[in-house]
């Protein structure tokens, strides 16, 4: 069961993915960060790679694309904010980036 995270658990959670380019939502209840590919072609292997991962995990990102970039907002509808599955794939989505 997917459990909204305590004000204390998302601050912990969130220092190093706000330190890598990620901002805190309004109402603190959402993610987002925008992510800039060479090309518009780099750009969608990255959202399939994601996709992917997004799938298996049975989440899936709020995102839009045009050309190059890539803007993405995570939250967990089913609990009305953040839980353990965004910070999750945050960190997949950093780490494809990279």
């Amino acid at each position: 069961m997917t459990l909204l995270m305590t004000p204390e658990e998302r601050d912990e959670a969130l220092e190093p993915l706000l330190e890598n380019g990620w901002t805190l939502g309004p109402g603190q209840d959402s993610i987002s960060r925008t992510f800039r590919f060479r090309d518009f072609a780099a750009a969608f292997g990255w959202m399939s790679e994601v996709a992917i991962r997004a799938e298996k995990m049975n989440h899936h990102p709020e995102w839009s694309n045009v050309y190059r970039t890539v803007k993405v907002t995570l939250t967990t509808h089913d609990v009305g904010g953040l839980s353990r599955l965004d910070i999750n794939l945050a960190h997949q989505m950093d780490d494809i980036f990279r």
